[in-house]
């Protein structure tokens, strides 16, 4: 069975969107340049009438003389139809005079023409003078060549009256090519600014669609994310409220299920964890209530206080983890220069390196810096410096590295002493997983998972390999 394709929203939108745009930039630029001829025509048959109403009244006097032939008014028309404007109109030149008038008696007969070719013709049976000379509205359009419409002429009328009667008629006729390089300017000037419109249009919904798909894609990786229970900030939005909505239910439903989960995983790791040194403890405090030698009350309260210790230390470390874990993202951020925080953990660990007789080095560049939180940064570098000195061989080394690599900086510890087995180096930042020491003490497990946490909270994280002669342990950390 065939599928759709599986289009973005963002996409799917724009598609919408610019077929909407492009159907009604299509049907308004259709509308407006079919409209756009017979409008210039209309307005320019309303100029042609007053042309032809002026012209009649001027042409009166001499109709009525008889002397309209060889009179001013003949001379006048015939000097207008030559004359050359020289004019400029919206970019297109005007260098000839394109109208032509025309003066017939009543009879339709011409005794005056601008073009001076056909006076004394009979016009008579031509609309414009049949109508006009009758009362009536006379107007007409005819081509100079049936085989090409463009050649029309438009030709308007207007009777010449005497004391209320029809004399004669005074025509004035214009080309339609004339007008239409005004009309063909106007139709690439309407599509020109469609297409301006338009592209600007698809533009800005373009951005939109963008917008909406970028949020969509943001929210889908947030909602990822957090399933697979990876630190992760949540999405803020300026604009689509809608979706910040969304996002701020998508937090309040991890911080509900992660609550529930995060509390049944903890008493279960709580519970198995103080097993042990409850049972000491109790086992101590009940051999105790026996008569005794003294050494034996000492070492058996000793083992109360260590268990306790133990114990106490343990929950510290827990409620430390649980404010990281419960932590999205860094509450505050500042430039930290990479040396300094080294050699302070060096220093603090002066006394166990004496006892161990260890040796311990720095390498780093002093202007290297990254952006984070100090006292976590701080607090997972002296768990690294715990663990070092926990495997460290007597009279071993251990050595600091810190280095820009590409958009990254890592910051690594080598501790000279006993590999890991290679069974444990998957699990060692589970928490509560933890390898026996060369005294055979363990720690609480937690070290290394505070430090990967720690790692992720930075947009870091954290390697631990197998090298000659020790073990490698890796910070990798972004760039500021």
């Amino acid at each position: 069975m065939s599928r759709w394709p599986r289009i973005p929203l963002g996409i799917r939108l724009f598609i919408l969107f610019f077929v909407l745009v492009a159907m009604t930039a299509y049907g308004v630029s259709t509308t407006v340049i079919q409209e756009l001829k017979p409008t210039v025509r209309q307005a320019t048959e309303e100029t042609l009438v007053d042309m032809a109403n002026l012209l009649a009244v001027l042409a009166e006097d001499n109709l009525v003389n008889g002397d309209i032939t060889e009179g001013r008014l003949s001379e006048l028309i015939s000097a207008y139809g030559k004359r050359n404007p020289n004019a400029r109109i919206w970019e297109i030149g005007k260098n000839a005079i394109n109208h032509r008038i025309y003066i017939t008696d009543k009879n339709g007969i011409v005794v005056a023409d601008s073009w001076r070719q056909d006076i004394g013709q009979d016009y008579s049976q031509w609309n414009d003078v049949y109508l006009t000379l009758r009362g009536k509205y006379g107007a007409r359009s005819t081509p100079l060549d049936p085989e090409d419409p463009t050649s029309s002429v438009m030709h308007i009328a207007a009777p010449v009256y005497h004391n209320g009667e029809i004399i004669g008629s005074v025509t004035v006729a214009k080309a339609n090519r004339s007008i239409q390089p005004f009309i063909d300017q106007t139709k690439r000037n309407v599509a020109f600014w469609m297409l301006l419109m338009t592209a600007l249009i698809l533009l800005v919904g373009g951005l939109v669609a963008w917008r909406v798909h970028s949020a969509l894609h943001r929210l889908e990786d947030y909602a990822e994310k957090m399933g697979a229970g990876k630190k992760v900030a949540r999405p803020t939005f300026r604009i689509f409220y809608e979706f910040a909505t969304l996002s701020n239910a998508l937090e309040k439903l991890r911080n509900q299920l992660d609550g529930k989960q995060y509390v049944e995983d903890y008493v279960q790791t709580l519970t198995h964890e103080l097993k042990s040194p409850l049972s000491a403890i109790k086992g101590a405090s009940e051999i105790l209530q026996m008569p005794l030698p003294e050494e034996k009350v000492a070492r058996f309260a000793g083992n109360i206080e260590r268990e306790s210790s133990r114990m106490q230390h343990l929950i510290e470390r827990l409620l430390e983890l649980a404010r990281l874990e419960k932590m999205p993202q860094l509450e505050q951020v500042s430039r930290i220069p990479l040396y300094p925080l080294l050699d302070t953990v060096v220093q603090s660990s002066e006394a166990r390196l004496n006892i161990k007789a260890a040796r311990c080095r720095i390498n780093a560049d002093e202007t290297l810096a990254v952006d984070g939180d100090p006292f976590l940064l701080q607090q997972a570098l002296f768990n690294l410096m715990e663990n070092a000195l926990d495997f460290v061989t007597p009279s071993g080394d251990i050595q600091w590295h810190a280095e820009r690599q590409g958009n990254h900086i890592t910051v690594t510890i080598f501790n000279q002493g006993p590999q890991i087995p290679d069974y444990a180096l998957p699990r060692l930042t589970e928490r509560f997983y933890s390898l026996p020491r060369a005294n055979g003490a363990k720690s609480t497990g937690l070290g290394l998972n505070f430090i990967e946490q720690v790692m992720k909270l930075h947009g870091g994280e954290l390697t631990i390999e197998n090298v000659a002669e020790g073990v490698y342990v890796t910070l990798i950390l972004p760039t500021p």
